[in-house]
Order: structure tokens, then sequence, then C-alpha cells
């Protein structure tokens, strides 16, 4: 029981199931009736489990024995192998030394395969420096397939020697081969001359002789597929291997056409020579083109696409070709001719595209042939070349219009009766035909041309503007210089309108027609400074009547108006050569400078009226010129509201005004219709007046300080520029004589 402690455990467990089944059975009396036939049934169960268990553990000890009995016979095996095989092993040691003997026949024969061999190639080897000279005569005279065929025969015989001593690792008997077949290589580089000497001239050998090409084509495809079946084998490669002819074939055509086409010696960057190296060019490169597609692919493998290789090399070489002519310092002419070729004509039916070439010749998807960068800088370029000689022309104009304005004769008029010069037509001709020509190239070219061009006429209005100073400047010194110096005045107005109405032409996009801000700037400043002349001319004329008013002798007549209102109709016939809106610009001018010179020579403190007779005919006089004034500019055509004169007539209502208590409110009507009227003004008008109290000029004064006027936006000042002259100091001691 120590020894199977599970037996006890599994006996207690069935004994306690045993007793579970008959407590659950049993547990009533009656149910005890049926307990010999349990125990029958149950004695007939287990001499059966038992005979069971007796059977299997019966089969099992058969089987352990049987297994017992078959490791007794393999442990028995196992030790006869052994002695067997020490037996073997006693055997080989006392063979060891009959081994060797073997070992040397092997050598032998192995040595006798080799001279095996080499009595197989003796004869070729004997006949390698004849198949040599045979090889270098075929050469010579041209027979290359029938050459080329001895000498693949030749490097075979080399690299199977030379293959056989890798092998064998005796590479120090290589060098030997090598020397012994040192001819190869003179006939190889025989060969290849000829051959580079026939792809060099391919494009010629196939109109005159195609099968001298074809057959170059053929011995380089041979040598391909050698170099392809040593590099496949991997194993050893002989000297000189790969050959890479395919390569050198692409390299010495692309070599060909780049040395023969485009070479720095054939380069002529210089207007009209351009011009024809270019069209050389064209002419030269289409038909070789030709030549490629009709005649030279048939003469080559398809998968050479020598076509597309041509057509590419033409190409890339234009590109370098390009770029270095466009290293040299090119004209305009040449800058416009080199442009129109890259952009319009390569890609024209003219050249690249031409029928003869399509569909096969394709260059778009080749790249530009210049970059748009390089294109951007070369358009600048021109654009340089093209302003030095617009500025240059223009200055040549410009002189030529300086030395007209001292001519002895007036400008040319239109049929209108204009005054007008060549000016404006010379300028603009020149800048639009600049404009219209870039247009042939890109938009963008026009549009940096176009650029350039409203620059150099905003620079030339500066020039044209001081040479109208500088004539101005002479005509101070003399009058008489230039003779007809207001008509060219007039006629540069009418110039300046001129140049302002067809600058908006010179852009063909109608969506852009804007005259940029500082161009109309300059014109405005040119327009100006004529108009300031003209009006400078007028002054020194109108100075010397000004001048005498006022005066008594200005009270007692119109002499003095009627020799101003003829000053200014003389002007204004003058005038009447501008157009329209210049000619009311210069009538509302006058009118204007012609009303302040009156209220300034009325403000320069010479007359003070001593009496009311005379303040009268003060009022009377300054009726009668202001209205005589104002109907001579209204019958010029100048409207009532546009002229400045009404400050004449309010200022005589505050001459004559009678009752000094109004005066305040007065001036106060007076200085709210012209806010620009200055204390000084006010002052002087009432000094004119002769009868103001100090009383009441310091009411009208004080009451201007109390009602300060802001200038509106489209007020036109006059008294702001008529300045007033500062009054006399008294002085106290009596005027005698200096000692």
């Amino acid at each position: 029981d120590e020894e199977w402690p599970e037996v006890e455990k599994a006996e207690k467990l069935a004994r306690g199931a045993a007793l579970k089944w008959a407590s659950g059975v049993f547990y009533r009396p009656e149910k005890l009736e049926g307990l010999g036939q349990y125990r029958s049934r149950e004695r007939q169960r287990n001499s059966s489990i038992q005979s069971r268990l007796k059977s299997t553990v019966q089969s099992y000890l058969e089987g352990v024995s049987a297994g017992l009995e078959q490791l007794r016979s393999a442990a028995q095996e196992v030790q006869s192998v052994c002695q067997d095989l020490e037996a073997a092993r006693r055997a080989l040691l006392d063979s060891a030394d009959r081994f060797q003997g073997f070992q040397q026949m092997q050598e032998l024969m192995a040595e006798h395969v080799q001279l095996a061999s080499v009595v197989q190639v003796l004869p070729q080897l004997f006949s390698v420096h004849e198949v040599f000279s045979h090889t270098l005569q075929l050469l010579h005279g041209q027979h290359l397939l029938e050459a080329h065929a001895e000498l693949m025969m030749m490097e075979h015989l080399r690299d199977d020697i030379l293959s056989q001593l890798h092998i064998r690792g005796l590479s120090s008997a290589q060098a030997t081969v090598l020397s012994y077949f040192g001819g190869l290589q003179e006939l190889n580089e025989s060969l290849a001359k000829q051959l580079w000497d026939i792809v060099g001239s391919s494009l010629r050998l196939v109109h005159e002789d195609p099968v001298l090409f074809v057959t170059a084509v053929r011995i380089i495809e041979r040598e391909e597929k050698i170099d392809d079946t040593m590099l496949l084998e991997a194993t050893f490669l002989p000297p000189g291997r790969p050959k890479g002819w395919r390569q050198k074939f692409y390299h010495v055509l692309q070599e060909t056409i780049t040395g023969t086409h485009f070479h720095a010696g054939h380069m002529d960057a210089e207007g009209p020579g351009l011009a024809r190296h270019l069209a050389a060019l064209q002419e030269d490169i289409v038909s070789k083109l030709r030549v490629v597609k009709d005649l030279m692919v048939q003469c080559v493998p398809a998968h050479y696409n020598i076509l597309s290789v041509c057509t590419a090399t033409y190409h890339q070489a234009l590109t370098s070709h390009l770029q270095d002519i466009l290293r040299e310092d090119l004209d305009k002419q040449a800058l416009f001719l080199l442009l129109e070729w890259v952009l319009r004509v390569y890609y024209s039916p003219e050249m690249m595209g031409h029928p003869d070439l399509l569909p096969e010749v394709d260059v778009s998807a080749l790249g530009p042939l210049m970059s748009p960068e390089l294109v951007d800088q070369t358009e600048r370029k021109y654009v340089v070349k093209v302003k030095a000689s617009v500025l240059e022309w223009m200055q040549r104009t410009l002189e030529v219009e300086f030395k007209e304005w001292f001519r002895e004769e007036e400008p040319e008029m239109d049929h209108q009766g204009f005054f007008q010069s060549a000016l404006p037509v010379i300028v603009m001709q020149m800048l639009n035909e600049n404009i219209q020509v870039a247009s042939l190239i890109t938009n963008s070219l026009q549009q940096k041309v176009y650029n350039m061009a409203l620059e150099e006429l905003e620079a030339f209005l500066g020039r044209l503007r001081e040479a109208l100073v500088q004539c101005g400047k002479e005509h101070q010194k003399d009058r008489s210089t230039p003779k007809y110096y207001v008509s060219y005045l007039l006629a540069m107005l009418n110039n300046n309108l001129a140049l302002s109405s067809s600058v908006s032409s010179l852009l063909p996009d109608t969506a852009r027609r804007e005259v940029p801000t500082s161009l109309q700037a300059a014109l405005d400043r040119m327009q100006k400074k004529a108009c300031q002349l003209l009006l400078e001319e007028l002054l020194l004329d109108l100075q010397p009547l000004c001048l005498q008013l006022p005066s008594r002798k200005w009270l007692s007549g119109s002499q003095l108006v009627n020799s101003m209102c003829e000053v200014i109709d003389k002007y204004a016939k003058d005038f009447s050569h501008v157009r329209k809106p210049l000619f009311m610009l210069l009538l509302m001018e006058s009118e204007l400078l012609v009303a302040s010179q009156y209220l300034r020579a009325l403000m320069q403190r010479k007359m003070v009226c001593k009496s009311e007779e005379e303040r009268g005919q003060l009022c009377d006089r300054l009726l009668q010129d202001a209205t005589q004034l104002r109907e001579l500019f209204c019958g010029l055509g100048l409207d009532r509201s546009q002229q400045s004169l009404e400050a004449v007539f309010a200022l005589q209502e505050l001459i004559c005004l009678k009752d000094l208590s109004l005066l305040s409110l007065e001036v106060l009507g007076f200085i709210t219709k012209y806010p620009d009227v200055s204390d000084e003004h006010i002052s002087t008008l009432l000094d004119l007046r002769g009868d103001v109290p100090k009383e009441v000029r310091h009411t009208v004064l004080e009451m201007m300080a109390q009602h300060p006027q802001a200038l509106p936006e489209s007020y036109r000042p006059i008294f702001s520029t008529i300045l007033v002259p500062a009054p006399e100091m008294p002085f106290c001691l009596r005027k005698g004589k200096c000692a």
C-alpha cells in the first residue's frame, strides 16, 4: 500500500461511489427484495471487467517482451558493423602508399589533355601572323566584313587560350599570350578608324555608297553581340572588352553633326551676317534630316532610333550654338533675328515642322530651344539696344525741333489752321514701329518694348520741357529771338496734345489703353510750362499798361483799357491756332492773369481818393474797365461764370459804398465770396477809398478776424497771388541835403 497509494485512493473512491449508489437504490424497505438480483448482476460485471483487464495486461506484456528481443538483436548487429569498419580502416591505412601513385597518373592525364588541346590549335597559332598580314591587306582594300571575320577568329582563339589559363590559375602565362597576339590591337584600331570615318561621312555615303555604311553598321552590331555574350557569362572578360562600338557610333555621329554645322569658326554674329548664317543652318538641317528620314533609317536597325537621335543632336547642338552666339555683343537687328528664328522659324513649316519631316520628327518633346529665362534675358538685351536707338533718334529729333524754333518763318499749319510740327508724328511713328516689330516675336517682348517706349516718351517730354525753358531764356535776353516765339509755343501745345492722344494707340490691347500716371504727369508738366511761357509773354506786354494804374490820368479816360484789350485781342488771335481745349485753357488763364494784374495794380498804394468826386470817378472807371474787359472775354468765348473779373465788380461795389456803417457787412460779403482775401488786401482797399476812419477800419478788421474763411475745393485763388506792399513809415526828420 505504501508503494501504490493510488490503488488505495481508487478503492476508497469506488467504495464511496458504491455506497452512494446503494443508498440511492435501497432507501425504501421494499427495495431490499431485489438485493440478490443486484448482487448477482454486479458479480457478473466485475468478473467481466477483470477478464478484460487481464487480457489487456497480457497483450502489453507480450509487446514488451518482443521489443526487448529486438533491442538485443540490434545491439548484436551494431557490434558486428563496428568490427567491420575497424577492419576497413586498417585496410585503408595499409593502402595509402598505393593512392599516391594514382595522383601522379591523374596529373599526367590532365597534362595530356592540355597538350592535346595545344596540338589542335597549333596550326592556327602558327598562322596568326600570316592572318594578321592578310587581315591588314583586307582592311586596306576596304573588305571590311572579311577582315572583321578574320579578326573575330583571331580574337576568339586568343580569348579561349586566355580563358583556359585563367581557369587553371596560370595568370603569369597571360602576358606571353597577349604579346604573341599583340597585332590584334593594331588591327582593331585600324578597323575602328575606318568605321568611324565611314560613320562620320554617313550622311554623304547613304547617298553615294550605302553598302559601305551598312557594312560598318553590321560590324558594329556583331561586336555588340559579342560584348553582350561576354558580359552575360561574366566569368572572364578578355582585354578590350566590352568595346561599346554602338555608343561610339552615336558619339561619332553627334560629333560630326556638331563639328560640321556649329563650329565657332562658322559664326557671324552681326546683323546681315547672322541672318545668312541662320538661313544656312535652316536649309542644311532640313536637308540633312530629310536624308536621315528617307535613306539612313533604312540602313540601320530599328532600335537605333537614328532619326530621333539625329533630331535630338541637332536640337541640343543648336541650343549650345545659340548660347555661344548670345555671348557676343549683338546689335538690335541680330537680337531680333535670333529671337524670331528661335521662337518662330524653328518650329514653323519652313524648318522642323516641314511637311517632309512630319510626323516622324517631333521637337516638342525635346524642350525649348532656348530656356524661358534665356529668352527673357535676350528680350531684355534687345529692349536695351532698342532703347539706345530710340534715345539717339529722339535726341536728334529734339535738336532739329529746337533749331526750327529759331527759323524766320512761322510753324506749319494743318488744314484747320492749327500750328504744328512733325515732332509728334516722328516720335510716335518711331515708337509704334518698334512695338509692332516686337509683336512679331512674343507678347512679352511687345509689352517690354511698350513699357520702354512709354518711359522714353516720358524722358523725352522732360528734355523737351528743358528745351522750352532754354528757348524762353534766350527770348528773355532778346524778345526778337526767336521771331515767332509765341507761334512755336502754340505749336508745342498742339504737339503735346497730339502726343497725349496718340499714346493710347501704341498698345493694341484695347482693354488696357490707359496713359500711365507718370507719363500723364509729364504731359501735364509740358503743357503747363508752355502755357506759363505764353502767359509770361502776355504779362510782358501788359505790365507797362498796368504800371499806369491807378492814376488820375487813368481816371480821366479809357485809353489804357483800350490798349489792354488790343493786347489781349492780339494774343487771342494767336491762341486761335491751338485746338479748342487748349484755346479755352489759355483764354481762362489769360483772363485770370488780366484780372490779377489789374487787382495787383490797384493794391500798390499808388493813389488815395481825396474827395467823394474822385471816388466816384474811380468807381465809374472800375465799372467801365471791368465791363469792357468782361465783354471782350465773353466775345472770345469765355462765359461770365468762368471769369475772375467779377472780383473787380465786387471791389468796385466796395469802393462805391457811401454808407460807412454798412462797410463791415459789405466786407463780410466780399470775403465770403473771395475767401483768399487777407487783412492787408482789405486795408489797402480802405486806404484807396480815402474816407474810412480808424474806428471803422478797426471794426472791419476785427469782424474779419471773427469770421475766418476756408477755401472751397473748387475755388480759383486770385487774391492769394497778389502781394501787398508794406505801408511807408512816417519820417520824423526834416528832409535836407546830406553834408
